[in-house]
């Protein structure tokens, strides 16, 4: 049985390599969850760059995608986010590790 060759729109293309850039995720788990192989993402995303290698910001090969990094004030409101998120979780471990030592078994 022959396979059939699927075909792909424009549009679904540069919306597949747009979210590979954007995501930061790996190909094959982009190419996973569109269905497709990782092959197919990787041949949009050469053809994309070399019909348009102006939208790739400047010292990028376009191999590895950029990291998102926001503003400093942007990035001082995650770590103190981040901050509050461990502070939480810490209390919560130390109640649980006292409430083990108050309650070591319950009886059956």
């Amino acid at each position: 049985m022959a396979k059939t060759r699927r075909e792909f729109t424009p549009e679904f293309k540069r919306k597949a390599v747009a979210l590979l850039e954007s995501s930061g995720r790996p190909q094959m788990q982009i190419a996973a969850e569109l269905g497709n192989q990782p092959s197919m993402l990787r041949q949009c995303r050469t053809a994309l760059m070399s019909v348009s290698p102006l939208s790739r910001p400047a010292g990028s090969s376009g191999s590895v995608p950029m990291s998102p990094v926001g503003s400093p004030s942007d990035q001082a409101a995650e770590i103190a986010r981040l901050q509050r998120e461990l502070e939480r979780a810490r209390m919560e471990r130390d109640v649980l590790q006292k409430a083990i030592v108050i309650f070591p078994e319950m009886p059956r």
